[in-house]
């Protein structure tokens, strides 16, 4: 087949542009850069202008369980490999989940976390495959993100030990996360399918686990960021960038 010069797909938003402050619908919304956003009811979009290079807060609505997720693709591992990274924190208070990774499943209409971490139980949202750092205050202390990778419904996967994971041996970062202070996550999935996490929260860039056999590498993913609340109020999630890569399928 014809090839082209652009073999690269990069979706990439620092939010140094114009953005209002506006109150958004539980639709997408275009944020440029090749990234959108979905959520669970209506939220604020505000820029954030007391603090330096480019930050957009998305004030998530009120009540249990809303959300906003910030979304690109989608992308197919094995045409090359994935790349998903995110800078991001919340400025009131840490009783919200978070993930930054993949996700084969996302509705667009009422997007569910694609994963989810309760007492010490990691569960897998949606009937496709997930690879991504989660944070969960309704998890057991500490609280730390823990990668999680599944495939219809449930926790798969081997981790870097040569150990077969569960939802409850899922590994912990090791990086205490603080309010309002930013938080870097990044996650690789190779053209064969292994995943690499990688989180800057209390230290440089570290990685935490290296995951095989938990995803379908020719599956198509959507990378996502998202935040949702654990109570029944709403949360200053600022993200200060967002960033995606994947490679064209030729053949397609």
């Amino acid at each position: 087949m014809p090839r082209g010069n652009f073999g690269e797909i990069r979706a990439f938003n620092d939010f140094t542009g114009s953005y209002e402050d506006v109150t958004w619908a539980s639709t997408s919304v275009d944020l440029g850069g090749g990234w959108g956003m979905v959520s669970e009811n209506e939220g604020t979009l505000n820029q954030i202008v007391d603090e330096p290079g480019g930050i957009l807060e998305f004030l998530t609505d009120t009540g249990d369980n809303d959300n906003v997720a910030l979304y690109a693709g989608p992308f197919k591992p094995s045409d090359g490999g994935v790349v998903m990274e995110a800078r991001f924190k919340v400025a009131d208070d840490l009783n919200v989940a978070f993930f930054a990774g993949f996700t084969e499943t996302l509705a667009m209409g009422t997007p569910v976390m694609p994963a989810e971490y309760a007492t010490l139980t990691m569960a897998i949202n949606g009937s496709g495959g997930v690879a991504g750092l989660q944070y969960d205050l309704d998890g057991n202390a500490p609280d730390v993100f823990r990668p999680a990778s599944g495939d219809g419904g449930a926790v798969t996967g081997t981790n870097k030990n040569g150990t077969a994971i569960t939802a409850t041996t899922t590994t912990s970062s090791g990086q205490t996360v603080t309010l309002d202070k930013f938080v870097v996550a990044r996650v690789e999935i190779s053209p064969s399918g292994r995943i690499e996490y990688l989180l800057a929260a209390d230290k440089e860039l570290t990685l935490v686990e290296s995951i095989t056999g938990a995803i379908t590498a020719s599956d198509v993913f959507y990378a996502v960021l998202m935040c949702e609340n654990r109570a029944a109020a709403a949360h200053n999630f600022q993200v200060d960038y967002v960033y995606a890569r994947g490679f064209r399928d030729w053949t397609a």
